[in-house]
């Protein structure tokens, strides 16, 4: 009898301390209130928000696409909150961060454009830092703004104009219609892929390019609402962070799924971590969520080798490598231009106030169409010439992206995908 009973006691015990439910970075968590995601088998509703409440937990908003509330819960919490029946899985509220003259020749835009395919009457959902109106987002025939949609989902700031410098500059790439870059005082015009596509702006990173799962969830779903309205096409997410769990149980990935299965396609960027041999694997495994998703188009950067012509091309270095962890699905699915891009500026001198500590980046056309390199002190230049020489004796040739800086040593630097 005393056997069974220990039995059934150990038995019990496993079942309590079983943490499936819980993500690799909550587990073994104590201590104060932790920002979470919690998935629910069904559409969660009053009874759920009770359900944490009663572990001392507090809702901060609704995921309807993922099954979810984003909420405050003591770690000491999670695991009794885990063993609810209905409760499918419980995640960190994690932060992601953001990740192009020969792109367009590179890529053959042109001749989509010959066939009049310029983004005309498409809506493109940009999920960024935020996009700063300018002219190149103006409509060819008149000035009204592109930009038909504004929305700020970071919770410290009440603008959705960009903060930062990213969005801007990806918004660019995407519809830019080199409006800033056109007549006799210019030598070079950068135009974006669809030139006449409208921009749907969804701010989820802040004035130092980052945000949260939870914003991002929350902005995917807004397109899906919107997506009937702007003839919503594509959603561009240039951002990722590290993978904890399968993209199934992922709550970005899964909200990144529900906006597939409303017809949406997703772009996502691969991440910037090619170089990174710090497991050992010589960058491959380095995709970032939600890239790891199968119904997402996964796109890493390559090198024009400032060429239109496709032969010389190469990958470029920095641009992270499949397989991904956990799922061990081929990544990413292809290969777009994504270095020494030059594009729209937010206004906010990103490319000279965040690059120049690691680097001199030049930006072309600031407002007196003069490319920038007069601004930069001869101090700013020597700086540059050191960093360069310095670069290259310990990691190759400096790459700079105009809106990145060098890859090697930036980790939080963009990559392209349109």
């Amino acid at each position: 009898m005393k056997r069974v009973l220990l039995l059934l006691a150990a038995m019990s015990l496993s079942a309590f301390a079983d943490d499936s439910k819980i993500s690799p970075d909550l587990k073994g968590k104590g201590g104060d209130a932790v920002e979470v995601i919690v998935q629910f088998t069904t559409t969660p509703t009053d009874k759920h928000k009770a359900k944490i409440a009663n572990h001392g937990g507090e809702v901060k908003s609704v995921l309807h696409s993922v099954k979810a509330f984003a909420a405050s819960v003591p770690a000491a919490k999670l695991a009794a909150l885990s063993d609810d029946p209905e409760v499918r899985y419980i995640s960190r509220n994690r932060q992601l961060k953001p990740h192009l003259d020969n792109t367009v020749a590179a890529v053959n835009a042109q001749i989509a454009w010959n066939y009049g395919l310029d983004g005309s009457g498409i809506g493109v959902v940009v999920i960024d830092s935020g996009v700063t109106n300018r002219t190149d987002f103006n409509s060819a025939s008149s000035s009204a703004s592109r930009v038909v949609y504004n929305e700020n989902f970071v919770q410290s700031s009440n603008t959705a104009s960009d903060q930062f410098g990213h969005g801007t500059h990806v918004a660019g790439i995407i519809a830019g219609n080199g409006n800033q870059s056109t007549g006799a005082n210019y030598t070079k015009t950068f135009k974006g892929l669809a030139p006449n596509a409208n921009i749907i702006n969804l701010r989820v990173l802040d004035g130092n390019g980052k945000g949260y799962d939870s914003d991002v969830i929350t902005a995917i779903q807004r397109a899906i609402s919107l997506k009937s309205t702007y003839n919503i096409r594509v959603i561009n997410l240039s951002l990722g962070r590290p993978i904890w769990e399968s993209y199934q149980l992922d709550p970005v990935c899964q909200a990144a799924e529900a906006a597939w299965k409303a017809g949406i396609v997703v772009v996502v960027s691969a991440g910037n971590s090619g170089r990174d041999n710090s497991q050992g694997t010589n960058g491959y495994g380095t995709i970032t969520a939600p890239g790891n998703d199968p119904y997402v188009i996964t796109v890493g950067a390559m090198k024009t080798m400032v060429t239109p012509d496709r032969s010389d091309d190469q990958i470029a270095s920095y641009s992270s490598k499949g397989p991904t962890q956990i799922d061990h699905i081929v990544k990413p699915d292809l290969l777009a231009p994504g270095n020494m891009i030059a594009s729209t500026e937010a206004g906010r001198k990103v490319c000279r106030e965040e690059i120049l500590s690691l680097s001199i980046g030049m930006c072309f056309y600031p407002q007196d169409g003069k490319d920038a390199e007069h601004l930069l002190t001869e101090a700013d230049k020597k700086m540059y010439v050191v960093k360069q020489a310095h670069h290259e004796a310990t990691a190759g040739p400096v790459v700079v992206s105009r809106e990145g800086g060098p890859r090697a040593e930036k980790p939080i630097s963009q990559s392209l995908s349109t």
